[in-house]
């Protein structure tokens, strides 16, 4: 005979409300846990976004001249003008003029020195910079000097006679006064590939010097014109910087370049010479002080970040509002 079954012994499946219950808690605290960690990963990276750009806009105030506080000593002020000529460039005339007038305007300097390492650019801010140094040296009645080391072409030549006197290395590349507009035209390409261009435009000469376009000579004709009026101008303000030293030949403005001694020979520059030979046997103040702008840390990494950086600060930033 058997023995009675002890019931407490007998395992009582779960019910089914019971497992639906605890399976639902079990999802709705790991949902509420991706949140959490969701939203401490999204205030982690906003804060490291602003941390980041305020210590950028803290580093780009500090921004100032080398030279920038008063030197009371006597000295002779120094400007590099380096690398292109151009709008946003380190070479640009709202980097190189803030420079130089307050090199003018320091009680301690004696003159200006130009150290030019320039293959040119921009002949618009070439321009400015050139007109801006003549108005500088009339109103502080100070000297002015430009010495370069490697090349001193073009847009830097152009800025190069608003000096008083020009100071090269004999090995120095010096000149190419000229004019120039490059391109390349892709119409063969295109005829052997098969590409068809559709260029519609509102205007008959908006699509000027388009590169897959057959040149137009009458297009041609009118950016000619264009050049050679800057090219007269550029000459103008060379005979004006130089006056009589210049010794012309029909190459002179051909856009050649020349040795630092060719250059003296024919007056485009006015002695051998470097910075230290310049500002102890010519201005007669060798102390060199350095008041050429340059960038901070902060103004690179903005620089090679671009609008990239600022897209995200944007949508990191424009997020605030709604944190959870």
């Amino acid at each position: 005979m058997s023995e009675p079954q002890d019931d407490s012994l007998i395992p009582v499946p779960p019910r089914k409300q019971d497992w639906e219950r605890t399976t639902l808690e079990k999802i709705a605290m790991a949902s509420i846990r991706e949140q959490q960690a969701a939203r401490r990963w999204r205030t982690i990276v906003r804060m490291a976004w602003l941390a980041f750009f305020v210590l950028l806009a803290w580093m780009l105030f500090q921004r100032t001249p080398s030279g920038m506080g008063k030197v009371t000593e006597p000295h002779t002020a120094m400007v590099d003008i380096r690398g292109e000529i151009a709008d946003g460039a380190d070479a640009s005339a709202s980097n190189i003029l803030p420079a130089v007038e307050a090199a003018f305007a320091d009680q301690g300097s004696r003159a200006v020195l130009l150290a030019i390492n320039s293959g040119g650019g921009s002949p618009v801010q070439a321009g400015i910079i050139n007109e801006e140094l003549i108005r500088l040296k009339k109103q502080y009645n100070k000297p002015l000097y430009a010495v370069v080391s490697d090349t001193c072409a073009s847009g830097a030549y152009y800025i190069a006679v608003a000096a008083d006197e020009i100071y090269v290395d004999k090995a120095s590349m010096i000149g190419s006064v000229g004019v120039l507009m490059d391109g390349f035209g892709f119409t063969g390409t295109m005829e052997k590939l098969g590409v068809e261009r559709r260029l519609i435009t509102a205007g008959t000469n908006k699509g000027l010097m388009d590169p897959f376009s057959p040149l137009d000579e009458g297009q041609k004709a009118h950016m000619q014109t264009m050049l050679d009026q800057i090219h007269q101008q550029f000459i103008q303000v060379v005979r004006e910087g130089r006056g009589s030293r210049l010794k012309e030949t029909p190459e002179l403005f051909s856009g050649l370049v020349w040795t630092g001694e060719q250059a003296v020979r024919m007056g485009l520059a006015d002695k051998l010479g470097n910075t230290s030979f310049v500002a102890r046997e010519v201005a007669k103040f060798e102390r060199v002080v350095d008041y050429t702008q340059r960038q901070n840390v902060a103004e690179r990494l903005a620089r090679r970040f671009g609008s990239a950086v600022g897209e995200g600060a944007v949508k990191a930033l424009g997020s605030m509002g709604s944190w959870r």
